[in-house]
């Protein structure tokens, strides 16, 4: 079983204590996106747990608590754009975040950390030279602190054209994605990261770049030092590669208010529920609904009960900041 911390919000950057809190209990509770009162709880034990991935545009609150995670294979997907503040409102300085990208690299090693450049759109500011000049600049920051980059184009789901309505912008047409991604395959190539593409129909072969999955079996199976095997998630778009797993997360729940975000239906109602979330609560947002119906998931882990390995103990000191 796959844990996804989580593509309905940022857990490592706001929900840290929550998740860890979650890890000590050894179970936690997630709700359906679609109806509330049907709630799941997930096994977070370690024997069934075969990874953890997060989702996070600034990890910096979870570093302290990695040393928990120490029976656990895990690896984070850190997301690190061009925009400033008027697209990514809530997001720290990038100067800051490249540190903790490093940081974090410099802790658990550079295939553990990979760097996400999406989505990639249009404005006046955030034009095509704009993107060229500010990734290759971040590439060559990130040198050595990670083996690959994910990039992607925006898709207008209609929570992200809604939020997104006050602003100018376009979507790079076919020649445009195709030049600006075989320009990026030059950087990768200079600064030693591979380059892959999200959930893209267009085909970047020429350039040397596959679709890439988020949720990677390969890598999972390298972290661990076992294969493991597991089905396409069939709840993700047809050109998602990423394997089956279960999010815990909540939509609606996310401060950083992207306006490119398909999470948040619109920044008042995130700004509530993080007000009113509970660390120690079960559910990540809120409390039990009356009359829900709470179902114990049947997801065990993917690896043979008998040749299960636990990942390499940190040392003592992991978490001490130097």
């Amino acid at each position: 079983m796959i844990i996804s911390a989580s593509r309905r919000t940022d857990i490592p950057a706001f929900y840290p204590e929550w998740f860890v809190n979650r890890i000590r209990a050894g179970y936690v509770l997630a709700g359906n996106p679609f109806n509330g009162k049907r709630i799941s709880k997930i096994d977070l034990s370690p024997e069934s747990v075969d990874c953890i991935v997060f989702w996070s545009k600034n990890p910096a609150g979870i570093i302290k608590y990695l040393s928990e995670l120490r029976e656990y294979n895990y690896y984070f997907l850190i997301t690190i754009t061009s925009y400033d503040e008027s697209i990514e409102p809530g997001v720290p300085p990038k100067p800051q975040v490249i540190d903790t990208f490093k940081r974090l690299s410099d802790l658990i090693g550079p295939e553990k950390v990979i760097w996400r450049y999406d989505p990639i759109f249009f404005t006046e500011k955030f034009n095509y030279s704009h993107h060229l000049k500010y990734f290759e600049r971040t590439a060559s920051a990130l040198c050595g602190r990670t083996e690959k980059c994910i990039i992607s184009f925006l898709d207008l789901y209609k929570k992200c054209e809604r939020n997104m309505s006050g602003i100018k912008f376009r979507v790079p047409d076919a020649g445009e994605m195709f030049r600006i991604t075989g320009e990026i395959a030059v950087f990768g190539r200079i600064h030693n990261m591979k380059i892959e593409t999200c959930a893209e129909t267009a085909d970047f072969k020429a350039f040397g770049i596959k679709p890439a999955k988020c949720i990677d079996v390969e890598l999972i199976s390298r972290i661990a030092g076992r294969t493991l095997k597991l089905r396409k998630d069939k709840n993700q778009r047809q050109e998602c590669g990423c394997a089956g797993s279960i999010d815990i997360g909540a939509y609606d729940t996310c401060p950083h208010n992207c306006l490119y975000c398909y999470a948040n239906l619109n920044k008042k109602l995130a700004a509530n529920n993080y007000r009113k979330h509970n660390p120690h609560s079960e559910l990540i947002a809120g409390e039990i609904p009356e009359g829900a119906v709470i179902t114990e998931k049947q997801a065990k882990s993917a690896f043979a009960a008998a040749n299960y390995r636990k990942p390499m103990p940190l040392p003592h000191d992991f978490f001490v900041d130097k």
